[in-house]
C-alpha cells in the first residue's frame, strides 16, 4: 500500500528483559476500518500504546502519512489527528465526565473548539451528558468504555484507535457500542480496533491482522479472515475441538 495514514513496520517494544511486542507491522488506510487480533496477553494493548506515545518502541517505524512518529510523546501524537480510547476502567476517577472529556480536547488548545465538540459528543453519547457532574469512578462498566470513547473523540482524531471495547461488557452494551462504531464508520472516522472478540471486530472491519505473542501471523480482508479456521483455531485457541497449547 502506498496511502496508507498509518503504517507500523517491524515493531519491537521492550520493557528491560521482558519484550512486549517483537515484529509487528499493520497499515491502516483513510477511511478504512482495521482490526487487530489477538488473545489476552498477544500484545495489541503494546503495539497501540507505542503507536500513540505511551510506550517508545526499541526498533521497528511508526510512520503516519510517511513521517515518523516513534517515540514523539503522546501530547505531540495527538495533535497530529490520532487519539486512543483505552479500557474503560483507565479514566481519571476522581473526575467528573465532563472534566475527563474536557482533558480529551487539551492538545487542540482551542477553548471554542472545545466546547463545540462537547455538545458533540454529548449528541453522540447522550448518557455522558446525563453523567456529566458525576464522578468517573462511580459510571458503570458500559459508561466507562462510552466516556473513554468520548475523550478519544474531544481531541477532533482522524484516526481513532480502540483497545478492547468490548471487554468485560454485557451482551447488550457490546452490541450498542459496536452501533456507535459504526456510525463513526459511516462518518469517514479511520478506525484500528483491538480486539480480542473475532466475530465483533471483523463484522465492521475492512482488513484485519492478527497476532500472535508479540508477532504478526496473518493478514487479510475481514471476510476471508472470518471464515478462516486457522485464525479461530491456531491463533486464537477458539472455535475448534482443541486450543492450543
Amino acid at each position: 500500500m502506498t496511502d496508507a495514514l498509518l503504517s507500523v513496520r517491524n515493531l519491537e517494544v521492550r520493557y528491560g528483559d521482558l519484550v512486549g511486542v517483537s515484529d509487528v507491522s499493520l497499515e491502516v488506510r483513510k477511511g478504512e476500518v482495521v482490526a487487530l487480533l489477538g488473545s489476552n496477553g498477544a500484545g495489541k494493548t503494546t503495539v497501540l500504546n507505542a503507536i500513540i506515545g505511551l510506550v517508545r518502541p526499541t526498533a521497528g517505524q511508526v510512520l503516519w502519512e510517511g513521517a515518523s512518529i516513534a517515540g514523539q510523546p503522546a501530547f505531540a501524537v495527538v495533535g497530529r489527528g490520532l487519539a486512543l480510547a483505552p479500557e474503560g476502567w483507565r479514566l481519571f476517577v476522581n473526575q467528573t465526565v465532563e472534566q475527563n472529556l474536557r482533558l480529551g480536547a487539551t492538545p487542540l488548545g482551542n477553548r471554542k473548539r472545545e466546547a463545540e465538540l462537547l455538545e458533540k459528543v454529548f449528541a453522540f453519547l447522550p448518557k455522558l451528558k446525563e453523567r456529566r457532574r458525576q464522578a468517573a469512578g462511580t459510571l458503570s462498566g458500559g459508561e466507562r468504555q462510552m466516556l473513554a470513547v468520548g475523550r478519544a473523540l474531544m481531541s477532533a482524531p482522524r484516526l481513532l484507535l480502540l483497545d478492547e471495547p468490548s471487554l468485560g461488557l454485557a451482551p447488550a452494551i457490546v452490541e450498542m457500542m459496536y452501533e456507535k462504531l459504526q456510525v463513526l464508520r459511516d462518518e469517514g472516522l479511520t478506525l484500528l480496533i483491538a480486539e480480542q472478540s473475532v466475530e465483533l471486530a471483523l463484522d465492521i472491519a475492512d482488513r484485519g491482522y492478527v497476532i500472535q505473542t508479540g508477532r504478526s501471523v496473518l493478514e487479510g480482508p475481514a471476510d476471508e479472515l472470518a471464515r478462516s479456521p486457522e485464525v479461530q483455531r491456531a491463533y486464537l485457541g477458539i472455535g475448534g475441538d482443541e486450543a492450543p497449547a
